[in-house]
């Protein structure tokens, strides 16, 4: 089942699990629910919570069993899915904590088959699993059951790769800090479970596509759940991409062929098999499924061109318009200018990381240029660079004979503070501002380096983020209200956002939603202003756009790309070691290049012209 977005379809999920509980319940009888942590199910525990207070759902009658938990860890540990159950869901409803059963990181390790055996005996005596909630990992994972496990196996202690030790750096500090162990529900056990709802979403499009379409095997762990009486993956459409219907409809039935459905399919072509597009004949479209397509345009070459028009017509040096000229097909707008343009940056260093090159343009074309700094980014500076950034402050004071005792005294408080923090430990708020100032003082730095000053830098703050812990909260008026004052204050001809949702953390989403619906609410106020403003969407240190969705690219010089380098150099909190990195083990400079490269290498395959790398940006109608 596809959704529109995640939210829509944690409702959904919530839906059947209140279903169930309520059909059961008129029965006088025991619904028993099999858990899952992680990011995936945040939402869907939000909604069971809001029906538990408002719609009077009661959970008196349910009994729980998580999938998994970490090893060794304790259940005090904010990273621990004993935490993060209660944290999320338990804590707000009125099930019984005799019902609850989470597997315990804190059994002795000689004792954990026997544990596990029990844990097994408790299904069993309960009555089975009525409704088993699964997510999925990047490598295919359902609980810990990791590529290879067996599908006799049962509840267990296992070893996690390092794939997903690596994906769940976004709950720790860094990798290091990742537990190697976990103890999980079987394959065997999963499977014995009278229901089953998998839910997926954004990143997880490769890997659900396999799941679902590909051959069943215990190398796709979640592949397995096709010989399920009972299955169903709920997903949203961004996880559906993969999926063939929905990346190439033309293989499976009837198909639209509008200009953005011909670009995607003759691109797919041409990639796959590695002609450039006005090479592509007749035969190649007929043995690629694509025969409708020559049927309802008639001459190969005739489609080839019109493919190739539109993905030269993206390319630009100008991503403000190109002054004093008028070019129908170019991305943007001529007139006015200069533009006033406003890009919002997540954290203090996506601006630079993201779209540097469009930046660095931007200021040089003449246009007057704001950065919005969404967020202060303090979770991701480490404990050891604080220490480094007060060692500096204090040996200034000291050098220049400075007697501020008062700064004296917060320096050094907080100097103790890391020295003696506990393992889980969160922030006081000293440390968190002093964490966000060196976020600020780098930012600020980014800025100077491109040219702008220093009142072009907007230091928003938004509220939702600053929790001191990896989880956020929700997207709120505060946020909103922030956002459209300073739309107001600017009056922007072009604003440029992250429209990256696969960031681990859900920060580029919140604050995606956040000026998509500041900009929706200007508009409904009639702001004058708001008719002739354009967005422009990037794409994080996470991932690209497809190459058939670009809208504008940008297309950079090897000299342009060694001064992006060196402006995300100028964020040293966030080199050498990345925390809360996600997936990818590379630094967020690597991946910018790589990334730009790759989407320059893809666009010479279509027969364009070669650059050194490419920024791509999507636009946004409202």
């Amino acid at each position: 089942m596809i959704f529109p977005d995640a939210e829509k379809g944690s409702r959904f999920v919530a839906g059947e699990i209140a279903r169930t509980i309520r059909e059961k319940a008129a029965r006088n009888e025991k619904c028993v629910l099999g858990m899952a942590t992680g990011g995936t199910p945040v939402l869907l525990y939000a909604e069971l919570v809001r029906m538990h207070r408002e719609e009077g759902l009661s959970f008196r009658n349910v009994v729980t069993f998580n999938l998994d938990e970490y090893y060794p860890i304790s259940k005090t540990a904010y990273q621990s899915y004993w935490a993060f159950m209660h944290r999320h869901l338990f804590d707000h409803i009125d099930i019984d904590p005799a019902n609850i059963h989470i597997p315990d990181g804190g059994w002795p390790k000689e004792e954990i088959k026997q544990h596990c055996a029990e844990y097994e005996k408790k299904f069993a005596e309960a009555g089975g699993i009525d409704l088993q909630i699964l997510g999925i990992g990047l490598n295919g994972h359902i609980g810990f059951n990791e590529p290879g496990s067996s599908i006799y196996s049962r509840t267990r202690l296992v070893t996690l790769e390092n794939t997903t030790r690596i994906a769940n750096t976004y709950e720790f500090e860094n990798i290091s800090k990742v537990p190697r162990l976990a103890i999980t529900m079987g394959i065997s056990t999963i499977l014995q479970s009278k229901r089953i709802l998998l839910m997926g979403w954004g990143s997880k499009h490769a890997i659900i596509a396999r799941s679902v379409e590909g051959n069943v095997s215990e190398q796709v762990p979640a592949s397995i759940l096709q010989q399920h009486n009972d299955c169903t993956f709920v997903i949203d459409e961004a996880a559906a991409a993969d999926l063939t219907r929905i990346k190439s409809p033309w293989l499976t039935g009837d198909c639209v062929w509008t200009p953005a459905m011909t670009k995607r399919a003759v691109v797919q072509m041409s990639l796959k098999i590695g002609k450039p597009v006005l090479s592509l004949s007749a035969d190649d479209y007929v043995e690629n499924g694509l025969s409708d397509l020559l049927v309802e345009k008639g001459d190969a070459y005739e489609i080839n061109l019109e493919v190739y028009y539109m993905l030269r017509d993206t390319i630009t040096g100008w991503p403000g318009g190109k002054p004093n000229a008028v070019i129908p097909a170019h991305p943007e707008r001529s007139e006015p200018h200069p533009k006033r343009c406003l890009i919002f940056s997540p954290h203090p260093d996506d601006d630079i990381i993201s779209m540097g090159g469009t930046f660095m343009r931007l200021h040089d074309q003449g246009h007057e240029l704001h950065v919005g700094y969404q967020t202060s980014g303090n979770i991701a500076v480490t404990d050891e660079f604080v220490t480094r950034f007060i060692d500096f402050a204090v040996g200034f004071e000291e050098m220049f004979g400075i007697d501020n005792h008062k700064s004296q005294e917060i320096l050094m408080a907080a100097r103790k503070y890391i020295a003696d923090k506990q393992k889980d430990q969160t922030d006081t708020r000293e440390i968190r501002s002093i964490k966000g100032l060196i976020r600020r003082c780098e930012a600020k730095a980014t800025c100077r380096y491109v040219g702008l000053t220093d009142d072009r830098a907007h230091f928003m703050n938004l509220p939702f983020y600053e929790t001191g812990t990896i989880d956020k909260n929700p997207m709120s008026d505060a946020d909103v209200k922030i956002t459209m004052d300073l739309l107001r204050r600017i009056k922007p001809h072009q604003v440029y956002c992250a429209g990256d949702l696969a960031d681990p953390h859900g920060t580029h989403k919140v604050c995606l939603e956040i000026v998509f619906e500041s900009l929706r609410r200007l508009k409904a106020a009639g702001e004058p202003w708001i008719k002739d403003c354009w967005v422009w969407l990037y794409k994080g240190a996470w991932q690209e756009w497809d190459i058939s969705e670009i809208e504008m690219a940008i297309p950079m010089s090897p000299d342009q790309v060694r001064k992006k380098r060196f402006g995300i150099f100028i964020h040293q909190s966030q080199k050498d070691m990345v925390p809360f990195q996600g997936t990818d083990s590379r630094e967020f400079w690597q991946r910018a290049e790589d990334r730009n490269a790759n989407t320059a290498e893809l666009y010479a395959a279509l027969g364009l012209t070669k650059y050194a790398a490419v920024e791509a940006f999507v636009r946004w109608h409202y």
